[in-house]
Protein backbone atom coordinates (compact mmCIF):
# COMPACT_ATOMS: atom_id res chain seq x y z
CA UNK A 1 0.00 0.00 0.00
CA UNK A 2 1.23 3.43 -0.92
CA UNK A 3 1.40 6.42 1.40
CA UNK A 4 -0.13 9.50 -0.21
CA UNK A 5 1.38 12.81 0.94
CA UNK A 6 -0.27 16.06 -0.06
CA UNK A 7 -1.40 19.54 0.87
CA UNK A 8 -4.12 21.76 -0.51
CA UNK A 9 -4.11 25.53 -0.84
CA UNK A 10 -6.78 28.00 -1.91
CA UNK A 11 -6.51 29.46 -5.40
CA UNK A 12 -7.81 32.98 -5.92
CA UNK A 13 -6.87 33.23 -9.61
CA UNK A 14 -6.96 30.01 -11.67
CA UNK A 15 -5.49 31.65 -14.79
CA UNK A 16 -2.55 33.11 -12.86
CA UNK A 17 -1.74 29.71 -11.33
CA UNK A 18 -1.98 27.98 -14.74
CA UNK A 19 0.40 30.59 -16.18
CA UNK A 20 2.95 29.97 -13.40
CA UNK A 21 2.99 26.16 -13.47
CA UNK A 22 5.06 25.74 -16.69
CA UNK A 23 7.70 28.04 -15.22
CA UNK A 24 7.83 25.80 -12.16
CA UNK A 25 8.57 22.79 -14.40
CA UNK A 26 5.05 21.41 -14.88
CA UNK A 27 3.37 20.26 -18.05
CA UNK A 28 -0.36 19.75 -18.49
CA UNK A 29 -1.23 16.09 -18.04
CA UNK A 30 -5.06 16.18 -18.06
CA UNK A 31 -7.09 19.20 -19.23
CA UNK A 32 -10.05 20.41 -17.17
CA UNK A 33 -12.26 17.34 -16.66
CA UNK A 34 -15.39 16.69 -14.59
CA UNK A 35 -15.08 14.34 -11.63
CA UNK A 36 -17.82 12.81 -9.49
CA UNK A 37 -17.13 10.99 -6.20
CA UNK A 38 -19.27 9.00 -3.79
CA UNK A 39 -18.05 7.92 -0.36
CA UNK A 40 -19.59 4.79 1.11
CA UNK A 41 -19.85 4.05 4.82
CA UNK A 42 -21.88 2.11 7.35
CA UNK A 43 -25.18 3.75 8.33
CA UNK A 44 -23.61 4.85 11.65
CA UNK A 45 -20.51 6.24 9.85
CA UNK A 46 -17.95 3.83 11.30
CA UNK A 47 -15.44 4.42 8.49
CA UNK A 48 -15.51 8.17 9.05
CA UNK A 49 -15.16 7.68 12.81
CA UNK A 50 -11.97 5.71 12.10
CA UNK A 51 -10.74 8.34 9.56
CA UNK A 52 -11.15 5.94 6.65
CA UNK A 53 -12.85 6.44 3.31
CA UNK A 54 -14.18 4.04 0.71
CA UNK A 55 -14.75 5.92 -2.53
CA UNK A 56 -16.03 5.26 -6.03
CA UNK A 57 -14.88 7.93 -8.49
CA UNK A 58 -15.87 8.63 -12.08
CA UNK A 59 -13.28 10.80 -13.79
CA UNK A 60 -13.72 11.38 -17.51
CA UNK A 61 -15.65 8.12 -17.82
CA UNK A 62 -13.00 6.09 -15.95
CA UNK A 63 -14.03 4.41 -12.72
CA UNK A 64 -11.77 3.86 -9.71
CA UNK A 65 -12.32 2.51 -6.23
CA UNK A 66 -10.17 3.96 -3.45
CA UNK A 67 -9.70 3.07 0.20
CA UNK A 68 -7.76 5.52 2.38
CA UNK A 69 -6.87 5.62 6.04
CA UNK A 70 -4.57 7.45 8.42
CA UNK A 71 -1.23 5.60 8.75
CA UNK A 72 -0.87 3.47 11.88
CA UNK A 73 2.53 4.98 12.70
CA UNK A 74 2.89 8.74 12.98
CA UNK A 75 5.24 10.30 10.45
CA UNK A 76 6.32 13.18 12.67
CA UNK A 77 5.34 15.51 9.82
CA UNK A 78 2.15 17.34 10.73
CA UNK A 79 2.41 20.03 8.02
CA UNK A 80 1.45 17.57 5.29
CA UNK A 81 -1.47 15.20 5.00
CA UNK A 82 -0.43 11.52 4.94
CA UNK A 83 -2.82 8.69 4.05
CA UNK A 84 -2.42 5.03 3.27
CA UNK A 85 -4.09 4.69 -0.12
CA UNK A 86 -5.15 1.71 -2.16
CA UNK A 87 -6.69 2.56 -5.52
CA UNK A 88 -7.75 0.31 -8.36
CA UNK A 89 -9.46 0.80 -11.70
CA UNK A 90 -12.88 -0.82 -11.97
CA UNK A 91 -14.96 -1.56 -15.03
CA UNK A 92 -18.38 -0.56 -13.71
CA UNK A 93 -18.78 1.83 -10.79
CA UNK A 94 -22.55 1.54 -10.80
CA UNK A 95 -22.34 -2.25 -10.35
CA UNK A 96 -19.82 -1.87 -7.51
CA UNK A 97 -22.06 0.73 -5.87
CA UNK A 98 -24.94 -1.78 -5.96
CA UNK A 99 -22.67 -4.38 -4.34
CA UNK A 100 -21.73 -1.91 -1.57
CA UNK A 101 -25.41 -1.14 -0.96
CA UNK A 102 -26.31 -4.83 -0.82
CA UNK A 103 -23.58 -5.29 1.81
CA UNK A 104 -25.30 -2.69 4.00
CA UNK A 105 -23.17 0.34 3.15
CA UNK A 106 -24.78 3.66 2.27
CA UNK A 107 -23.80 6.44 -0.12
CA UNK A 108 -22.77 8.77 2.70
CA UNK A 109 -21.30 11.74 0.84
CA UNK A 110 -21.11 12.89 -2.77
CA UNK A 111 -18.80 15.57 -4.09
CA UNK A 112 -18.03 17.00 -7.51
CA UNK A 113 -15.29 19.09 -9.03
CA UNK A 114 -13.63 20.08 -12.27
CA UNK A 115 -10.01 18.90 -12.13
CA UNK A 116 -6.95 19.88 -14.18
CA UNK A 117 -3.80 17.79 -13.64
CA UNK A 118 -0.21 18.99 -13.99
CA UNK A 119 2.96 16.86 -13.63
CA UNK A 120 6.63 17.75 -13.31
CA UNK A 121 8.13 14.26 -13.40
CA UNK A 122 8.21 13.96 -9.59
CA UNK A 123 4.79 15.01 -8.36
CA UNK A 124 1.40 16.38 -9.27
CA UNK A 125 -0.25 19.74 -8.95
CA UNK A 126 -3.97 19.24 -9.45
CA UNK A 127 -6.27 22.22 -9.67
CA UNK A 128 -9.80 21.62 -8.44
CA UNK A 129 -12.76 23.87 -9.11
CA UNK A 130 -15.30 22.91 -6.44
CA UNK A 131 -18.74 24.30 -5.62
CA UNK A 132 -17.22 25.99 -2.52
CA UNK A 133 -14.13 27.46 -4.14
CA UNK A 134 -10.96 26.68 -6.02
CA UNK A 135 -8.09 24.68 -4.55
CA UNK A 136 -4.85 23.18 -5.74
CA UNK A 137 -3.26 20.04 -4.33
CA UNK A 138 0.43 19.28 -4.36
CA UNK A 139 1.00 15.53 -4.14
CA UNK A 140 4.49 14.07 -3.85
CA UNK A 141 7.04 13.59 -1.09
CA UNK A 142 7.20 16.20 1.67
CA UNK A 143 10.43 17.86 0.48
CA UNK A 144 9.06 18.14 -3.07
CA UNK A 145 5.81 19.68 -1.79
CA UNK A 146 7.69 22.33 0.18
CA UNK A 147 10.05 23.09 -2.72
CA UNK A 148 7.19 23.49 -5.22
CA UNK A 149 5.08 25.50 -2.76
CA UNK A 150 8.00 27.93 -2.42
CA UNK A 151 8.26 28.25 -6.22
CA UNK A 152 4.53 28.99 -6.37
CA UNK A 153 4.72 31.51 -3.48
CA UNK A 154 2.55 29.35 -1.24
CA UNK A 155 3.56 29.85 2.38
CA UNK A 156 3.33 26.83 4.73
CA UNK A 157 0.76 28.81 6.73
CA UNK A 158 -1.54 28.42 3.69
CA UNK A 159 -1.28 24.61 3.67
CA UNK A 160 -4.61 22.85 4.13
CA UNK A 161 -4.62 19.19 5.17
CA UNK A 162 -8.39 18.75 5.40
CA UNK A 163 -10.36 16.56 3.01
CA UNK A 164 -13.05 18.06 0.79
CA UNK A 165 -15.61 16.51 3.13
CA UNK A 166 -14.16 18.38 6.11
CA UNK A 167 -13.85 21.61 4.11
CA UNK A 168 -17.52 21.23 3.17
CA UNK A 169 -18.45 20.70 6.84
CA UNK A 170 -16.67 23.97 7.69
CA UNK A 171 -18.37 25.78 4.80
CA UNK A 172 -21.79 24.54 5.97
CA UNK A 173 -21.09 25.57 9.58
CA UNK A 174 -19.93 29.07 8.55
CA UNK A 175 -22.98 29.65 6.37
CA UNK A 176 -25.38 27.73 8.62
CA UNK A 177 -26.25 25.41 5.75
CA UNK A 178 -27.62 21.92 6.22
CA UNK A 179 -26.60 20.40 2.89
CA UNK A 180 -25.38 16.80 2.82
CA UNK A 181 -23.47 16.74 -0.48
CA UNK A 182 -20.85 18.94 -2.13
CA UNK A 183 -22.36 19.06 -5.59
CA UNK A 184 -22.73 22.01 -7.92
CA UNK A 185 -26.54 21.71 -7.93
CA UNK A 186 -26.83 21.52 -4.13
CA UNK A 187 -24.56 24.49 -3.45
CA UNK A 188 -26.21 26.59 -6.20
CA UNK A 189 -29.65 25.89 -4.69
CA UNK A 190 -28.43 26.93 -1.24
CA UNK A 191 -26.99 30.15 -2.59
CA UNK A 192 -30.21 30.96 -4.50
CA UNK A 193 -32.26 30.36 -1.34
CA UNK A 194 -30.30 32.95 0.67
Amino acid sequence: MAIETEIKFRVADLDALAARLPGAGFHLETPRTFESNTLYDTPDRQLRAHTEILRIRNYAGRWTMTWKRVPTARTGDERHKHRVETETAIADGDALAQAFLSLGLVAAFRYEKWRTEWWDGQGHCVVDETPIGNYAELEGDSAWIDRIATRLDVDPSQYITLSYGRLFDEWCAQGRHSAEHLTFGTVAALQRAR
